[in-house]
């Protein structure tokens, strides 16, 4: 059984969770990181699964639009969340 998915679309990963058994919790995305599939993995599984396969973590901008694209799925229309980078003095 192969274990990279080949594919010219871009691979992205989001954790979501790291439960108390060392589990990772994350969502696996294939070009668009709004359609995703929840997936778990013991840790190192889970970094070897992103190393074979290439993947790019969601960037704090690209989280935000997955959630609000959830909303709109979810309620009929388009979250709010922003993305506030820190003022550097």
């Amino acid at each position: 059984m192969k274990s990279v998915l080949e594919s010219d679309l871009k691979k992205y990963v989001q954790i979501t969770n790291q439960n108390k058994n060392g589990l990772i919790e994350f969502n696996f995305a294939l070009g668009d990181p709004s359609l995703y599939v929840e997936l778990a993995l013991p840790l190192k599984q889970f970094e070897n699964f992103c190393k074979k396969n290439g993947v790019s973590y969601l960037t704090k901008q690209q989280e935000i639009d997955v959630e609000n694209e959830k909303h709109k799925w979810k309620y009929g229309e388009i979250g709010t969340l922003k993305y506030k980078k820190e003022q550097i003095k």
